[in-house]
């Protein structure tokens, strides 16, 4: 094989070979935590939420002064919202699976052990959220009318007796046992923290923050009708039918009451879209990056590639008088190429390691898989034989009487 003689050819021009080694490898360490950056930031945004997203949407509603009957208001919004065609199901509550804006409060099984608890996001369901949101559920069962229990804010604290789970957050709470319904969990910790039945447990439902962990499927429905007059609603449609029930939901709930205003009108499509912007802008940027390397990593591969074949031309010339078949010269481009690029994303690979590990410390970031080295590997060292075989047949072009022109 022609591996010394190329060596030896690169060793007398050292800079250009630097140069591009040094041009991959930045590209491999870059590009492969990128990507593993934006394979991360999408996978975040793809999550389950639980909910039938595509029939559902929320509306949120201020009053300018508080009614006189709360719990009447809520009643008739729903009744109202119900009464619509084409709506199978709504609920008021608290908050919005990825509405940013929302609770926080934590279980216990025993409180007396001390400590908080672990952390968990209730939602507030006078109503079916199970039915509204479409939610599965996988042990126990709904809540009744008889479950629910009214709350002013003003005159008691958060209580109720029946509480439903999320699989996670059961798995939680109870991590060495299959069925949990009938168990008992605390609201909070401590002597004060109130006692309440599992009656049931919904396989997935995500958190108003949605944020990167597991924890944002520790939530859990409450059978609360909580008395306050800032109002929101989920309504669930049926399918095809959610933009035309969206304005005369918003229609109805305007004109039943004055004094009040629909301030926002979203479907959880809608929500999850803002909640993930900037995660999806990040990985837009990432993308867009990584590709203008590899833009100007093949074209530095293409530039040095013709450089070197316009100062050998009298050698390439020589080697074809001497009976070298143009795929030998093609060959020839093909394998210095490889050597470089081969140099470059070893040395690329332990680069890209070290930026993970600067990543892990600084943002969280999970340690990068294998898998993202061997495809950075596989991609550059493709991109770098596709990028040279342009400038490799003008190489194999050039006619063996090159090379007695100035002899």
């Amino acid at each position: 094989m022609e591996i010394r003689p190329i060596l030896s050819t690169l060793l007398r021009n050292k800079t250009g070979a630097i140069l591009i080694t040094a041009q991959i490898a930045l590209t491999m360490a870059i590009i492969a935590n990128a990507l593993y950056v934006v394979n991360d930031r999408l996978s975040v945004a793809a999550r389950p939420s639980g909910a039938v997203e595509e029939e559902v949407f929320r509306l949120q509603v201020l009053s300018y002064q508080r009614p006189d009957d709360i719990a009447n208001m809520q009643r008739r919004d729903v009744e109202l919202l119900r009464a619509i065609p084409g709506v199978k199901a709504a609920t008021w509550t608290n908050q919005a699976p990825m509405g940013q804006s929302g609770w926080g409060l934590p279980l216990s099984v025993d409180p007396s052990l001390g400590g908080a608890g672990v952390n968990g996001s209730p939602y507030f369901n006078p109503d079916s959220l199970v039915q509204t949101l479409g939610l599965e559920l996988v042990e126990g069962r709904d809540f009744t009318e008889a479950d629910v229990v009214e709350i002013d804010p003003a005159t008691a604290q958060l209580s109720g007796d029946k509480v439903i789970l999320s699989r996670r957050y059961a798995e939680q709470l109870f991590p060495d046992e299959s069925g949990v319904v009938g168990r008992t969990v605390h609201l909070g910790a401590g002597p004060d923290a109130v006692p309440m039945q599992v009656v049931g447990v919904v396989d997935t439902l995500m958190s108003p923050f949605a944020q990167a962990s597991d924890n944002t499927y520790n939530t859990f429905l409450l059978p609360v009708r909580y008395l306050t007059e800032h109002s929101q609603y989920l309504v669930r449609t049926e399918a095809g039918q959610r933009d035309r029930i969206m304005a005369e939901a918003e229609a109805a709930l305007a004109q039943a009451r004055p004094g009040r205003l629909v301030m926002q009108n979203q479907t959880l499509g809608e929500l999850r879209e803002i909640r993930y912007r900037n995660q999806r802008a990040v990985a837009g940027l990432l993308i867009a990056v990584t590709i203008g390397l590899l833009l100007v990593t093949a074209s530095g591969i293409v530039g040095m590639a013709s450089l070197w074949v316009t100062q050998r031309r009298k050698q390439i010339g020589t080697r074809r008088a001497l009976g070298a078949r143009k795929i030998d010269i093609v060959r020839y481009f093909v394998t210095e190429n490889l050597m470089i690029s081969t140099t470059g994303v070893v040395i690329g690979a332990a680069l890209a390691i070290g930026l993970n590990l600067f990543l892990v410390r600084e943002i969280a970031l999970p340690t990068l898989p294998v898998g993202y080295l061997l495809g950075g590997t596989a991609t550059l060292l493709v991109l770098g034989v596709l990028a040279v075989l342009g400038p490799a047949w003008r190489a194999a072009a050039v006619p063996p009487a090159v090379a007695t022109r100035s002899v």
